[in-house]
C-alpha cells in the first residue's frame, strides 16, 4: 500500500502572513491540528495547534487588549516549523512509518513536484493500516494459539479451522523476546469459537479465547 492510498487530500494550506488568530479559528472549525504554510505555490512551513498554543500569550495577562493585539500582529512565519518533514505520494506506508518514527513527528506532509497534495497522520496509519490488519472494530472472536505461529502448526491449525466451516477474517503471528516460539493470532467470523478451541485443545494446542 502506498501514501497516497491513505493520506487526506484536498490539504487546506496558509500563506505564511496569517495571523495566529486566523490559523486558530481556521483549525477550530476545520477539526485539524496541523497547518501546512505554503506561499506561491511553495511550502515553506508547517504550524501545529500545540505550537499555536505554546506561543499564544495567556487570557490571563494584566491587559486583554495587549493579548489580542499580539495574537493579530504576530504570523505563522513567525512561528512556523521550517524544517518540514515530508513524503512522496508514491512512497510505501512501511517507509512512511519509519520516517515519521525515526523524525519524531506525528504527521507527514506528501508533496508531488514541489506541490503539497496531502497530508498522512498517525491515525491514518493506525485506522487504515492497523485496525484492519488486526481486525480492530470488526465482529467475531479472537483465538490465540502459543507456540503455533511457525509453519507446520499454522497450517494444521489453519486446516481444523476450514474443516470447522470457520471463516478466518485475519491471522497474525509474534514472537516475544521472552521466548524463541512463535505464537498466532486469530480472528474468526463467528460469535461462538467453542468448537474451534475444543477441537484444536484435543490436537496439541493449548488455544483460548482471546480479549479484543
Amino acid at each position: 500500500m502506498l501514501i497516497k492510498d491513505i493520506m487526506t487530500k484536498d490539504v487546506i494550506t496558509v500563506p505564511s502572513n496569517t495571523s495566529l488568530g486566523e490559523a486558530k479559528k481556521i483549525m477550530k472549525e476545520h477539526k485539524f491540528r496541523r497547518l501546512p504554510v505554503v506561499d506561491k505555490g511553495k511550502l515553506v512551513g508547517v504550524v501545529t495547534e500545540d505550537r499555536l498554543e505554546r506561543v499564544t500569550p495567556s487570557s490571563t495577562a494584566p491587559f486583554l487588549w495587549q493579548v489580542g493585539y499580539l495574537i493579530s500582529r504576530t504570523t505563522l512565519r513567525d512561528i512556523m516549523e521550517r524544517n518540514v518533514v515530508t513524503i512522496s505520494p508514491e512512497a510505501t506506508v512501511e517507509q512512511g512509518v519509519a520516517l515519521a518514527q525515526s523524525r519524531r513527528v506525528g504527521a507527514l506532509i506528501v508533496v508531488k513536484a514541489g506541490k503539497v497534495v496531502g497530508i498522512v497522520t498517525t491515525n491514518d496509519f493506525f485506522y487504515n493500516i492497523i485496525n484492519p490488519l488486526l481486525g480492530i472494530g470488526e465482529p467475531g472472536t479472537r483465538i490465540f494459539v502459543p507456540g503455533g505461529g511457525d509453519g507446520k502448526a499454522a497450517q494444521k491449525i489453519i486446516t481444523i479451522i476450514n474443516k470447522l466451516g470457520v471463516a478466518i477474517e485475519v491471522l497474525w503471528t509474534l514472537s516475544t523476546a521472552k521466548s524463541n516460539k512463535i505464537d498466532i493470532t486469530i480472528q474468526l467470523e463467528t460469535d461462538d469459537a467453542s468448537k474451534v478451541i475444543t477441537e484444536l485443545q484435543n490436537a496439541g494446542f493449548p488455544a483460548s479465547i482471546r480479549p479484543r
